[in-house]
């Protein structure tokens, strides 16, 4: 992609007096000042300069000079300076250099040769380069390949000039000559690509006479091969059976470069079955054998590719592409996992859930870099497994459920949400994971884990027995009770003792202090005063992770501590016969909620207990005092069936997600049908059958219609110019990906010829204009098509401005139409993703940049203005619909959106409506740069005040 430069080359060419210096040190006999002026000379041209003054002193000074350096030099200097007039014709000075070439053609040293040659290539003016053909010729003979191969260049070059075969009528012949007896491989790559480039049918009939040799080539003559290769089938494609099976051959070559180009070729030639295997099979060895992490980068974009074209093909290849988690890089590691989860299958479901255990074992080691983040990968994908086949969930579940404590915060949640949602849809695994879980229940460390592992015990726990371990874990990890304590030594101490009035005595108090394991203790001190003083109570040594959790403050989790055991008790009294064993446990979790309580609103607390954890709390203990049929219901029943709800709900967006994917092609009834079977299959090989029946299968399936009809194709032209005006245009804008293609068509309304007709266009944004369109004349009442390409660098609306400028044969002023901008949308860079609630809480936190539009919209209904932000914006909700039902006054939604260049596009709607009926609130938009949050912020606010 086009970037300007951030490199500032300094040179000073405001110095007086500089080409006065240069001439002085060219007319002097000193090389080294000579070499130093030339550079100065050739700086300056690049620069801008002229310095016409310079060329006569060149001529007579360092013209005659035999160092290599000063003739490097002069040819660098003769290829920058103006060899034409204003009019297009030679200058006349121009032929005093002819004769310094011819020499230098001729001379004795090969370097001399050979730079000359290569300066030959870069002459486009046909008037100098005539007198020298014969000396390029002789040069085709020398002893020296140096001199050989850029002799060949040179020929090729002038060929290709306008009147070049009038100069070298018998060039391709000569140079096919040579190439049959060339033993130089530069020199060989360099004829075979000038027959390529100016005699194809030439360099076809080489190859064809050699295809039993192409194997032992150089392989930068095997690049060229490939090169040709792709040219011919493009025009000829009935022929290219017969070049596949020099592409096979050449994928046994031992350059890495020509088997990647094999393959690519093979791909974009042959849909066959056997092709495309062999191809997929050379990414795959490539992969392990380089080490370049860009370079595997590259070919498993190409694997991907393939992936989407010809699955069933890649299915065969998972373990060989799985061998590539190898590699430390975790790009290369996340991509090779989504390559891979694309790819299982009933039948090779176990041997990748075994090969991604194993590398789950291997994070335990500490050697491996990030271990933690490849964890989370590896779960993730382990996950997604057990989600799509069931029946592996057994074999992988309790090797996860070790990593419930994991360090890596991330990694565990992952694992508890797998624990989560396999416990559910395997009903056969429920008593060994509740059974593993409380056993491993002590080792959850984090805050954000132990909410979901205590959401599991209150749900899944339907026995007796795991009813009573699963109160008896949540007693352990909370530790002894109370949480906080009011100490009365200091009353008790006083109560004999006479007490001044305008005095106070000293006492013994305790204050909280936080030990190395997280947990409170209490510290004596003396103090002067005569009340109690609260403190924390540390319990032993050996105190659960509840404890130290709620000790710190987070009375979110003590809130779901509270609901935990209320439905642990509620169930116990239906398992339980035993009513007074029942009544035992309903007052330990009273206790243990009133001492949470307290704990919440004592001053020994960090910060006290926010309301919502309070009045969830107060309702447990409300609950546990007034039990009823109908509350148990809603507690034990209720909470499960939206649970239930929600993993269905999942289950089915990815089943659309997966429909969406595929592609669905239609063949129309009249199109032309060819019966494989009743071909002659004379002289094809196998791989010619399969590529003619995958062809085939593609025609019959619609695969070779186009995708883009004429309806879609109309509602992307822009008018830019009025019908009353002398010239109509207008243009058809083609967005893929960082390009823009603009096909404008002119149409001359007036009498008149005009002549020097130009489209002058510039740019607004980060958009470039590749190339300025030349000038037409365009005759009375005709039209042409003038295409512009531009190029654009980052998601940001951009705006493309110009006008018309054409002169008549009357009028000799030039005239100007004004244009109509067109306005590049950023709808076109972005497309719906999808992205998972963590990753997106997680993108929400790190992104910087943030738009936060004000709701001003005519719609008063909730659901209907998010579908028409929805709508406007191309963006995926997150939101599933369970949660977005209902008429509460609220609504609160996800959206995001992947841009074509990699950014991620988050957007959070929060409305609320009003007694009036209106809605207010915000829609906050965050991404990485700057430019898509605010071209999206001005999309929605442009697009969200009604539905047009």
């Amino acid at each position: 992609m086009d970037k300007s430069s951030t490199l500032l080359v300094h040179y000073d060419k405001g110095t007086p007096a500089v080409a006065k210096e240069i001439k002085e040190a060219l007319e002097g006999n000193d090389v080294e000042a000579k070499v130093d002026a030339m550079k100065k000379a050739v700086m300056l041209l690049l620069n801008g300069e002229t310095i016409p003054q310079l060329f006569i002193t060149i001529i007579r000074y360092v013209l005659p000079s035999e160092d290599h350096t000063i003739q490097k030099l002069l040819l660098l200097y003769l290829e920058l300076i103006e060899k034409t007039d204003s009019k297009g014709k030679v200058l006349p000075e121009m032929i005093l250099i002819c004769q310094n070439l011819r020499n230098n053609l001729m001379h004795p040293n090969e370097y001399i040769r050979g730079v000359t040659l290569r300066f030959l290539c870069r002459l486009k003016e046909t008037e100098i380069v005539e007198p020298l053909t014969p000396s390029v010729l002789q040069n085709l003979e020398h002893r020296h390949p140096f001199v050989r191969r850029n002799a060949i260049l040179a020929v090729m070059s002038i060929y290709k000039l306008p009147n070049g075969e009038q100069l070298f009528v018998d060039a391709p012949e000569m140079i096919e000559k040579a190439l049959s007896t060339e033993q130089d491989p530069s020199a060989k790559r360099n004829a075979f690509l000038m027959l390529f480039t100016c005699a194809e049918e030439r360099a076809v009939n080489y190859l064809l006479s050699n295809v039993d040799k192409v194997s032992d080539w150089n392989e930068s003559l095997q690049m060229v091969v490939l090169e040709l290769i792709r040219s011919v089938c493009k025009t000829k494609p009935a022929e290219k059976g017969k070049y596949i099976k020099i592409i096979i051959s050449l994928l046994s070559a031992t350059s890495s470069a020509v088997i990647y180009e094999c393959a690519g070729t093979l791909v974009s030639l042959s849909s066959a079955p056997t092709a495309i295997r062999a191809a997929a099979n050379t990414y795959c060895q490539l992969l392990l054998s380089q080490s370049d992490n860009n370079v595997k980068l590259i070919l498993l974009d190409r694997l991907s590719e393939l992936k989407s074209s010809h699955r069933d093909i890649m299915v065969e290849l998972i373990i060989d592409v799985l061998r590539v988690l190898s590699s430390p890089n975790l790009d290369i590691r996340r991509k090779t996992l989504d390559i891979a989860l694309d790819l299982i299958t009933h039948h090779n479901i176990n041997e990748v859930v075994q090969m991604l255990k194993k590398e789950v074992v291997k994070t335990q080691s500490g050697e491996l870099e990030k271990n933690g983040e490849y964890r989370q990968m590896l779960i993730q994908a382990i996950h997604a497994c057990a989600v799509k086949f069931p029946e592996v969930a057994s074999t992988v579940v309790h090797l996860l459920m070790d990593f419930l404590g994991d360090s890596n915060v991330a990694s565990a949640l992952d694992v508890i949400s797998f624990v989560r949602e396999i416990i559910e849809t395997n009903p056969k695994l429920r008593v060994s994971i509740i059974t593993r879980l409380l056993d491993t229940f002590y080792q959850i460390r984090a805050g954000k884990v132990c909410p979901c592992a205590l959401w599991i015990i209150g749900e899944y726990c339907l026995s007796l027995s795991e009813v009573e371990s699963g109160i008896s874990t949540i007693k352990q990890c909370l530790g002894e009770l109370p949480f906080y304590s009011v100490s009365e030594e200091s009353e008790q101490t006083e109560a004999s003792k006479k007490i001044q009035p305008t005095s106070s005595a000293m006492v013994s108090s305790r204050k909280p202090v936080i030990l190395a394991d997280g947990t409170y203790a209490t510290q004596s001190a003396a103090s002067e005063t005569t009340f109690s003083t609260p403190t924390v109570v540390q319990g032993a040594l050996t105190s659960g992770n509840l404890r130290a959790l709620l000790l710190t403050g987070d009375f979110f989790l003590g809130a779901v501590v509270a609901c935990t055991l209320t439905k642990l008790v509620l169930r116990l009294e239906e398992v339980q016969p035993s009513k007074t064993e029942v009544n035992k446990t309903v007052t330990q979790a009273l206790l243990i909620m009133v001492s949470m309580l307290q704990l919440g609103q004592s001053p020994a607390s960090p910060h006290p207990i926010d309301n919502d954890s309070y009045e969830r709390i107060v309702l447990c203990i409300k609950l546990l005092c007034h039990r009823n049929d109908e509350m148990k219901k809603i507690w034990l029943e209720s909470c499960r069936q939206s649970f239930v709800k929600m993993i269905s709900e999942k289950q089915l967006r990815e089943m659309e997600e997966l429909k969406a994917k595929t592609q669905t092609t239609h063949a129309q009834p009249d199109d032309l049908i060819d019966f494989f079977h009743l071909k002659s299959r004379k002289g094809m090989s196998q791989l010619e059958l399969e590529d003619q029946v995958q062809d085939d299968l593609k025609r019959a399936t619609g695969e070779f219609t186009k995708d883009e009809n004429d309806a879609n194709k109309l509602n992307r032209i822009l008018q830019l110019t009025g019908f009353s005006d002398p010239v109509y245009a207008e243009a058809y804008v083609t967005v893929h990906h960082y390009d823009i293609a603009l096909e404008v068509t002119v149409i001359n309304r007036t009498k008149e010829t005009l002549q020097n007709l130009c489209l002058e266009l510039a740019t607004m944004g980060d958009l470039k204009l590749v190339e300025r369109p030349q000038n037409y004349s365009l005759a009375p009442a005709t039209s042409m098509q003038i295409k512009a390409n531009i190029k654009v660098s980052s998601t940001e609306t951009g705006v493309i401005f110009g006008n018309i400028v054409y002169e008549t044969s009357n009028v000799m002023e030039r005239n100007v139409v004004v244009l109509n901008d067109i306005h590049i949308d950023i709808m076109d860079y972005i497309s719906p993703a999808v992205c998972s609630d963590v990753a997106f809480r997680t993108m929400w936190a790190e992104f910087e940049w943030e738009n936060k539009v004000a709701v001003n919209t005519k719609i008063e209904n909730e659901r209907e203005f998010l579908d028409h932000i929805i709508k406007s914006t191309n963006m995926k909700c997150l939101t599933g619909p369970s949660e977005l039902e209902g008429e509460c006054g609220f609504l609160a939604a996800n959206l995001y959106a992947k841009s074509v260049f990699g950014e991620d596009a988050l957007v959070n709607v929060s409305i609320e409506k009003q007694t009036d009926g209106a809605l207010s609130g915000y829609i906050r938009i965050r991404s990485k740069t700057q430019g898509i949050a605010l071209s999206l912020g001005d999309k929605i606010t442009l697009k969200q005040k009604g539905s047009s």
